[in-house]
């Protein structure tokens, strides 16, 4: 059997315990087949970079697969037939990811509070903590001399 990676985005309108049964069915359906189902990762609702048939937000969902090609041509065929699911996408792999996917490691890597200090600042100086300028006084601007050019 060959090792496959399935994604597929549901309109925002679905409920989360929606798609999680359309999860479920989805497995049950590549079990019949004589496939199996490794990894299920439930990515959340992500904006999308354009809109998809009117939709601006979608669930996505990752599915680890080991099947025949056969399970997958059904998978699909079903996908293509469900109203709520709004695109797909297979890809045959040589190995499946161990541990979380791309998508899980950026939502973790994302805690920005570990940052440090700042580097560097290349050839500007350090300009202080600027609190020797004291406060400016207040002083009239000064008249622009191109102010009466072009009034009317």
């Amino acid at each position: 059997m060959a090792l496959y990676e399935h994604v597929y985005m549901v309109r925002q309108d679905v409920t989360a315990p929606q798609v999680e049964a359309l999860t479920e069915t989805l497995k049950t359906l590549i079990a019949s087949q004589g496939g199996s189902v490794s990894k299920v990762e439930a990515w959340g609702l992500k904006s999308l970079a354009f809109r998809i048939k009117k939709n601006r937000k979608a669930y996505f969902t990752l599915l680890n697969i080991d099947a025949p090609p056969s399970a997958i041509a059904e998978l699909e065929r079903q996908l293509g037939l469900n109203e709520d699911v709004i695109r797909f996408l297979t890809l045959r792999v040589d190995a499946h990811e161990t541990g979380p996917s791309a998508m899980l490691r950026k939502r973790d890597d994302s805690d920005r509070d570990d940052r440090g200090p700042r580097g560097p600042r290349g050839d500007r100086p350090d300009r202080g903590d600027r609190s020797d300028r004291g406060d400016r006084p207040d002083r009239p601007r000064r008249p622009r001399e191109d102010a009466s050019v072009g009034a009317f």
